[in-house]
């Protein structure tokens, strides 16, 4: 199995083109996980991962964001903290949902992907995080209860949760039809399940919830070709012989050619 491995890893069949559109970009080990987690997935696919390293906020406008992102055929948006290159890490996903391209965020960029849907399909366009708007009129992710007053730092939310998937859904399918996961965290926001009957009335779904507290793991825009993100850190638990199932299944998405925008945009 190794040996058949080291075979594909080294005589891939084809090259994709994928965005990591964060904060951090100048300093790559800062994504590191994520890196590996991506080369572990082309991998398992006979494919090259050719990452487009792209500052967030060098993203400032529609147009702009259109022009750095065509020929993109996925986009991942990591974790991260603050509020520094926020609105580009939301044009980036808006342009992946409007224009079909394959979209995976972890931790903030599931909080991301929440955003955009909740300003541009449910028409707050005010929406944002606590995080970076203490006085949002929508605030679709807030910080948690029991955060609260709390200094930043081992208070995070920590370690290993539950989360139970929604069957017939693309993690229920990444993760081989598993009920029930349990993944890495480390975050202090959560989405706000106040929410949560507006959004799934316009086509998102939320297919993994944590069943002690009813928190939103894993949010799937319908209807789109693939667009995942989720609270907690896949990338921590993938292996060059064991790619991690949710990295596993974008880099097929962006194997299945998805990623033809100009065929997409004129259908």
């Amino acid at each position: 199995d190794w040996t058949a491995m080291v075979q594909r890893l080294y005589h891939p069949e084809r090259t994709v083109r994928v965005a990591l559109v964060g904060k951090y970009t100048e300093l790559h080990d800062a994504y590191l996980s994520v890196v590996e987690s991506l080369l572990h997935a082309g991998t398992a696919h006979s494919t090259a991962v050719d990452i487009d390293w792209i500052d967030a906020s060098t993203l400032t406008d529609d147009t702009v964001t259109a022009a750095r992102l065509a020929g993109i055929q996925g986009i991942v948006v990591p974790g991260g903290f603050g509020d520094r290159g926020i609105e580009g890490m939301i044009r980036a996903a808006h342009f992946a949902r409007t224009a079909g391209v394959p979209y995976l965020g972890l931790c903030l960029g599931m909080q991301i992907l929440v955003i955009e849907f909740a300003r541009h399909v449910l028409g707050l366009p005010q929406a944002h995080s606590t995080e970076m708007d203490r006085d949002t009129p929508d605030p679709v992710i807030a910080l948690m209860p029991d955060q609260n007053g709390v200094v930043l730092g081992g208070t995070l939310r920590l370690g290993k949760f539950r989360c139970a998937l929604t069957p017939g859904t693309l993690a229920h399918r990444a993760y081989d039809g598993a009920a029930e996961i349990g993944e890495r965290h480390r975050h202090r926001y959560e989405f706000m399940n106040s929410y949560r009957p507006a959004f799934e009335a316009a086509g998102a779904c939320f297919s993994g919830v944590n069943p002690e507290r009813d928190l939103v793991e894993i949010t799937e825009i319908t209807g789109h070709p693939w667009m995942l993100g989720v609270q907690f850190h896949p990338e921590f638990k993938s292996r060059p012989n064991r790619p991690q199932p949710l990295f596993r299944e974008f880099i097929g998405a962006v194997c299945e050619g998805y990623s033809d925008v100009s065929l997409r945009r004129n259908s």
